[in-house]
């Protein structure tokens, strides 16, 4: 969570998926995932890449930060809502008066739900073998 004149970088969770969000003043065009396209990386599926567009539309600041975005681990859905927890948390850090209303959106809210272990004895999570009577 550094902050300077020429970036601002913040980071984001969903699951076991990371990103870091390096804002930087541009046109606001350009949001580039581990070095493509936000486009190409999420395989333009428009369910993926909406998570990303509805951090700027609700901060309606497309005009004026280029996103730079480094996820790892988990999967393309899980990196999308991991992103977009990330810029939220970054435009709110940068527009303060906006942080109610991005908060009320659920948009700052890490999802926390991530798999539950296998327990001893068991299948898996909570699958139990066969029970027999005889």
């Amino acid at each position: 969570m550094t902050q300077s004149l020429s970036a601002i970088v913040y980071s984001g969770g969903r699951k076991t998926a990371r990103a870091h969000v390096k804002l930087t003043p541009g046109l606001g065009t350009k949001i580039m995932v581990n070095g493509k396209d936000s486009d190409i990386y999420f395989q333009q599926n428009p369910f993926l890449i909406q998570f990303i567009q509805n951090a700027y539309e609700i901060i309606e600041t497309e005009t004026q930060y280029d996103a730079f975005i480094e996820v790892q681990g988990g999967g393309l859905s899980a990196q999308a809502q991991a992103s977009r927890l990330a810029l939220c948390k970054a435009f709110s850090a940068l527009f303060p008066k906006l942080r109610p209303f991005v908060k009320k959106r659920g948009f700052l809210t890490r999802d926390a739900r991530i798999k539950e272990r296998r327990k001893y004895g068991l299948k898996k999570a909570r699958k139990a073998p066969q029970f027999s009577k005889r």
